[in-house]
């Protein structure tokens, strides 16, 4: 049966019967009939008959439910298996927030060193696709707000808090102030985010709340354009400080922080809320944890060093 379940699952995230089969490795007629067999070992319908796909009954969303996690329990055993005769092998696939991908790489370095065995795969992706992406099984752990904008059911690990700054190059308005506002950062000539995404939901939550509004004159879902287009001098960004410091802006390129108030919004991993984890989950949520203390560290030394001076 199981299977059977991951066809369903399948065709409930593609909404296609053609591109749900290619997802699973069959062919059409196989996936529809295998369905079929769900459907009748069920004795209800799962999805709405027609010539193409339109969508799932009521018993169908709840059996969805069913499916996934069914699914997902069978995957942690063949995993927790495997690693119980050969050690932590497999592949993790993890999705993430653009501000959060010069991130990862503090994660996956040392779990790596600890379990050679295992390799990545990572994306960029929105909020919400990290969220519908974990609920499909698509993923095994998401790097996302914790905070801002509702979670549902997940495990999660803070790692740190984001906090803002101005990216400007050295002779633009405000770069040599200590600090600027966010009512005068709108001011600027901006390149941002796009607003599918939540740091960009975020930047202009503020603005507004601080009796501004904000058209950028730039907005992108890539990081790399932002930051080619901050390096001709031309525009300015709002980004997070962490990422600031890990791509080393140096002059002329200055980050200012901004205040009024100095906004700060969690970042963590997320994974689904299954107990047990598979090993590999487990193994990186416990990673995650470690992380968060080094970080927590780190920004206690800085904030010493800054106090010294």
């Amino acid at each position: 049966m199981i299977d059977k379940l991951e066809f369903f699952i399948a065709l409930a995230r593609e909404e296609h019967f053609g591109r749900a089969a290619e997802m699973c490795g069959v062919t059409q007629p196989t996936l529809s009939a295998g369905i079929k067999q769900l459907e009748d070992q069920l004795g209800v319908m799962l999805v709405k008959r027609g010539s193409r796909f339109q969508g799932l009954t009521p018993e169908g969303v709840q059996v969805l439910t069913w499916a996934r996690r069914i699914v997902g329990d069978t995957r942690s055993m063949r995993e927790e298996m495997r690693a119980a005769k050969h050690g932590l092998s497999g592949r993790i696939r993890i999705a993430a927030i653009p501000t959060a991908l010069a991130m990862v790489a503090r994660l996956t370095t040392p779990f790596r060193e600890k379990h050679p065995g295992v390799t990545f795969s990572v994306l960029s992706r929105t909020s919400i696709e990290v969220l519908s992406l974990l609920g499909n099984l698509d993923i095994d752990a998401g790097i996302t707000y914790l905070d801002n904008e509702p979670l549902g059911r997940v495990t999660s690990v803070p790692l740190y808090d984001e906090r803002y700054q101005l990216i400007t190059a050295a002779g633009n308005e405000y770069s040599d102030r200590e600090h600027v506002t966010w009512e005068e950062v709108s001011s600027l000539p901006l390149c941002l985010l796009t607003p599918d995404m939540q740091n960009r939901r975020i930047i202009d939550q503020h603005l507004a709340d601080a009796g501004v509004q904000v058209r950028p004159t730039l907005e992108s879902n890539s990081m790399i354009v932002l930051f080619s287009h901050i390096r001709t001098g031309k525009w300015s960004s709002i980004m997070p400080l962490n990422l600031a410091e890990t791509f080393g802006f140096s002059e002329p390129i200055r980050a200012i922080p901004i205040v009024e108030p100095d906004a700060r919004h969690a970042v963590g991993l997320v994974t689904a809320p299954r107990d047990p984890h598979t090993p590999l989950v487990q193994a990186l949520l416990d990673e995650a944890v470690a992380l968060a203390g080094n970080l927590r560290l780190e920004a206690e030394a800085k904030l010493r060093q800054s106090s010294n001076r």
